[in-house]
């Protein structure tokens, strides 16, 4: 037994005198001291011993324990200690490099302006409500007096979830719901995104976010709608902002106006973002219909109003002379970290 033990120890110490690692001692840890190795091997040998020898080698097996573990245990520290002075030497920090910029998290650009609209529109004396993304067809187009046949409910313009509920298409679905529930004077602005199934192209996209402004009382008239865009464009952009608005038609105002401004991304002179006009829609406005007033159940002998929405991406576009809408969805930070 005691030269079962002596030969164990020399080839434990020829062994732990090639580990190069400290991943090799724990094998060697593992090996040895582990449940099914040598070690414990011997211990179940005692039983075979003589009586009277086993307390004596029952001490030379422990002892040899001992000798494997502390043997292993300076060799463990030996080669931790040139392991990390290795990796310290490889390490080398050189104080000179400029340290890593850390960016905090910011709204995006589109948000932020988003906020900017709101704050100039609850401070000309309008309320924020909110309508749902997913709607009927009642509230999104037959409430607003858009005709079966419009070509905007054709599934080429519309995203259908089922034959009655869709995406919305404007936060303009808004204006029915809230009237059913409100009586008159309504100042209500409506801010979201909305969804049209449209091609992608560098100035409209299948989804966007929109602001609608809804106004309703007695004597409201156009010079009340056209006073108020200017006064809230010049508020967003620059009291010299050149601000034009042409006749137009959308089912649920009469009259319709469109609202164009003086490209700020070409100064006037052309662009593919202005279709080379000079000038960008930016919104669709006009006074209220009175079968709209009807629906939501206000009486239009009584009432008047004016409504616009307005695309928020496009505002973007002018207020910072960005040329491509999908660059807002592409997540690209390089782009997004010069507004931070």
């Amino acid at each position: 037994m005691q030269d079962k033990i002596n030969s164990l120890f020399e080839e434990f110490e020829e062994e732990v005198q090639s580990a190069l690692t400290t991943s090799d001692v724990e094998v060697l840890e593992v090996k040895y001291l582990g449940k099914k190795g040598p070690v414990q091997d011997l211990m179940k040998l005692l039983k075979d011993a003589d009586p009277s020898e086993r307390p004596a080698l029952g001490k030379a097996i422990n002892d040899l324990k001992v000798k494997i573990s502390n043997t292993l245990e300076e060799k463990q520290n030996s080669l931790h200690a040139r392991e990390e002075e290795e990796r310290l030497s490889e390490e080398t920090l050189d104080v000179s490099i400029p340290g890593r910029r850390r960016y905090p998290g910011a709204k995006h650009l589109v948000t932020r302006v988003l906020d900017q609209l709101i704050d100039i529109l609850v401070e000309m004396g309008f309320s924020v409500q909110y309508s749902p993304e997913i709607d009927s067809h009642f509230y999104n187009f037959t409430a607003l007096n858009f005709p079966p046949n419009h070509p905007a409910m054709d599934m080429q313009d519309t995203f259908y979830i089922t034959d009655d509920i869709l995406l919305r298409t404007h936060t303009t679905n808004i204006q029915a719901r809230f009237m059913e529930s409100h009586e008159p004077p309504i100042r209500i602005i409506s801010p979201g995104r909305c969804y049209r199934n449209e091609d992608v192209s560098a100035r409209s996209h299948v989804f966007f976010h929109q602001i609608d402004a809804f106004y309703v009382d007695k004597g409201v008239a156009l010079s009340d709608l056209l006073s108020t865009m200017d006064s809230f464009l010049k508020r967003l952009f620059d009291p010299s902002i050149e601000v034009k608005f042409r006749p137009s038609y959308f089912p649920f105002v009469e009259p319709g106006v469109e609202v164009d401004v003086r490209c700020l991304v070409c100064g006037g002179e052309g662009c593919p973002i202005c279709k080379h006009t000079g000038w960008l829609e930016i919104a669709g406005a006009g006074m209220v219909h009175p079968e709209v007033l009807k629906n939501g159940g206000i009486d239009p002998e009584v009432y008047s109003g004016f409504a616009w929405g307005i695309g928020i991406e496009r505002l973007v576009m002018l207020k910072y002379g960005i040329k491509d809408i999908r660059i807002f969805t592409e997540n690209d930070l390089r782009f997004l970290r010069q507004f931070v």
